[in-house]
């Protein structure tokens, strides 16, 4: 798994127009094929700090998501950021639930 995440910080006139664009989005990618879940965050203490995620099935189902039409307007969004957005892609080859936290309090302490 792939997860795609986009930091970025907007001006207080900025912030609702991109939340808006980005949240037309979301839909959109959600539907692609390989896509695993897209989601875009405002943060709490920080109103125009949005983060936009996405997580995809393999690196082909990414790039071939980057190459589309629909990927142009987040391009277009962090254009209107008010500093550099931060971009990650991190691979993810294992996962975790409830029981990595059952496992570590059941554990002896050394």
């Amino acid at each position: 798994m792939i997860q795609a995440t986009i930091r970025m910080e907007f001006t207080p006139q900025k912030v609702d127009q991109a939340l808006q664009i980005l949240h037309s989005i979301v839909e959109r990618t959600r539907a692609e094929p390989g896509c695993l879940g897209c989601s875009v965050y405002q943060n709490t203490e920080n109103e125009c700090l949005l983060v936009f995620e996405e997580k995809w099935r393999s690196d082909e189902d990414l790039q071939h998501h980057l190459r589309s039409e629909g990927y142009q307007r987040v391009l277009l969004v962090m254009e209107m950021a008010l500093i550099l957005p931060e971009i990650r892609f991190d691979t993810i080859t294992e996962s975790g639930g409830v029981e990595v936290i059952e496992e570590a309090r059941t554990k002896p302490r050394q």
